[in-house]
């Protein structure tokens, strides 16, 4: 079978090779959407993260019969025309839980402390210049006995607040779908998880219900000084309305994902008048530890078991 990836640059410096022994393979480091259709039209097999496979590419892709996907996320993938055109989907989930989990608690770690300013106190030469052994300048708050409120409470999400509660936070949480789960953290709607909460940490998938849940009405429910981080999906929380917000008064954000990736030269989290509140990361909260040995093992047995039952 003829097997294209579009975006191994997406993957890092994972091993492909394996992938050679499953059929005519062929790696693309990256695909513009006008590229996208020359190099899928005669594949039986596509991998890929984040290029957009909508129907009316599907429907050109005569040969296709399994789109694989290095990743959690379906949403790049228009899934009833794939259906509908009898190509098999097939994600990888759970490989990065606990690497998605640490990032946020990083991210709460290093908002809670400014550690960031610290470390720029001292690299730029003003240690040198103090009179005492310290310099305390605020920041340097702790997790223990702050509220934690998680927005989807899923295997990330348990993950988090399994991390949280172990440094003494209080943790809730609040589910888009509305179904209570078996757990023993505190469910509250959306506005009530806002509005009590330190911090808040997201990890729910980008969907309809999801897409600017969290826009300058539901900032405006706030503590002063709270936390707000994103470690779901770019598009949950509306950028331009934070950014103000952020101007207005005293929170704080943490986000590994924005709505449009890469970022933009012009995006309003690079107004100089934010930057001591916002902590940014290049979507990297994924790829800890073993995190993408897990998942290109996934993806190579999702191909392989297809191409075995073909």
């Amino acid at each position: 079978m003829k097997i294209v990836l579009l975006d191994a640059m997406t993957l890092g410096d994972a091993d492909l090779s394996a992938f050679n022994a499953l059929g005519e393979f062929k790696a693309y480091p990256t695909t513009q959407p006008q590229e996208t259709l020359q190099r899928i039209k005669d594949a039986d097999i596509i991998l890929t993260n984040k290029v957009v496979l909508n129907k009316e590419i599907l429907q050109q892709a005569k040969n296709l019969k399994l789109i694989a996907i290095t990743a959690t996320g379906t949403n790049i993938i228009d899934i009833e025309a794939a259906k509908e055109l009898n190509i098999e989907v097939k994600n990888v989930a759970g490989y990065s839980t606990k690497s998605v989990a640490q990032h946020t608690l990083t991210m709460a770690l290093m908002l809670l402390s400014q550690i960031t300013y610290y470390d720029s106190y001292c690299k730029r030469g003003a240690w040198i210049q103090s009179q005492i052994f310290t310099y305390l300048s605020g920041g340097l708050n702790g997790i223990d006995k702050k509220s934690w409120g998680i927005i989807g409470l899923g295997e990330i999400g348990r993950e988090v607040a399994r991390l949280a509660s172990a440094f003494g936070a209080q943790v809730s949480y609040t589910s888009i779908s509305g179904n209570a789960q078996n757990t023993p953290y505190k469910m509250k709607d959306l506005q009530s998880l806002l509005k009590e909460s330190d911090i808040i940490s997201i990890h729910s998938p980008l969907t309809p219900k999801t897409h600017n849940l969290i826009t300058k009405n539901e900032l405006a429910l706030l503590k002063d000084e709270a936390i707000l981080i994103n470690s779901g999906r770019g598009g949950i929380v509306n950028e331009d309305d934070l950014a103000n917000e952020l101007k207005k008064r005293k929170l704080y954000f943490g986000s590994d994902v924005l709505e449009v990736e890469p970022m933009k030269k012009d995006h309003p989290f690079l107004d100089p008048q934010i930057q001591d509140q916002i902590l940014l990361t290049p979507h990297i909260a994924w790829a800890y530890g073993e995190s993408k040995d897990r998942l290109m093992k996934k993806v190579y047995e999702n191909v392989k078991n297809f191409i075995q039952k073909a």
